[in-house]
């Protein structure tokens, strides 16, 4: 039995970026929950089939893939024309393709930035925009999910343009949770921490677990699991929130332990001066 929408519909989500990682934990947890799926990938179609050969397997559903580069402007629109073409409706989006960039903004260049912006900001924003409004004239009381990140709250050093889009989603998504209030759209944001993007990657043995309050990295599944409940009648009462998924991560901040084996703390620029 699937997910039923407030007009005796199954449910619709729509994940972009599927095709590994994250997308790919979200959309299976999606699946299990009754969803029915449009996925997106950009490029290389190897994971995105391995997704949807599995859902196609263990839930007896055939998902819409759907390839687009969301860094092209139309693509945000086209995207969700196709999904309604093809189930009539949307009742998630979840909004998780993205890019990660790391690096001094006076080495970055600038068709990087361009490409950084457009696809973690914009085609999130278009996505929504074109969305809602099949939500709207639809009635559906539908929900966006922005995948953000720890590093929206959190400052790094060559984070400036990463960190900051997610922390212009967290943002964006408050104000477009009171303008949509009142069609019954719920918008929210999902902030995973350190989490497995590989599939060869273990979440309880990779070093880094150590360090987090509940000592080891995050999982797609957990990602998705927090989407699954922030979307459904559970969670109808939240709306506007950057609900973080990071076992702890960031809590500790920057300790005042100046071991090496802490492991935090930055002032490389000033080593040689103290020497």
């Amino acid at each position: 039995m699937g997910t039923i929408g407030n007009q005796g519909s199954e449910k619709v989500a729509l994940v972009t970026g599927a095709g590994a990682g994250i997308g790919r934990g979200i959309a299976k947890v999606l699946a299990e929950k009754g969803y029915r799926l449009a996925l997106t990938y950009k490029s290389s179609s190897d994971g995105i089939l391995d997704v949807a050969e599995d859902i196609r397997h263990i839930y007896g559903k055939e998902p819409l893939i759907i390839q687009s580069d969301l860094t092209v402007r139309s693509e945000a629109e086209n995207t969700i024309r196709k999904t309604i073409e093809e189930f009539g409706r949307i009742d998630l989006l979840v909004n998780n393709a993205g890019i990660g960039i790391h690096e001094e903004l006076t080495e970055l260049e600038e068709d990087a930035l361009d490409m950084t912006v457009n696809l973690d900001f914009r085609a999130p924003m278009l996505l929504s925009k074109y969305a809602v409004r099949e939500m709207i004239a639809q009635k559906i009381l539908g929900n966006i999910i922005f995948i953000t990140s720890s590093r929206g709250e959190r400052a790094y050093p060559k984070d400036s343009i990463y960190g900051g889009m997610k922390a212009a989603l967290i943002r964006a998504a408050q104000s477009l949770a009171l303008e949509w209030a009142p069609h019954g759209i719920r918008v929210n944001c999902v902030a995973p921490g350190a989490t497995v993007h590989k599939l060869e990657q273990s979440a309880e043995e990779e070093p880094l677990g150590s360090k987090i309050p509940l000592g080891r990295l995050g999982t797609p599944s957990d990602i998705g699991e927090a989407i699954a409940w922030l979307s459904s009648d559970k969670a109808s009462y939240i709306t506007g929130i950057n609900l973080r998924v990071d076992g702890g991560l960031i809590l500790p901040g920057m300790p005042e332990d100046t071991s090496p084996e802490a492991g935090y703390g930055w002032g490389r620029v000033y080593t040689e001066d103290k020497k």
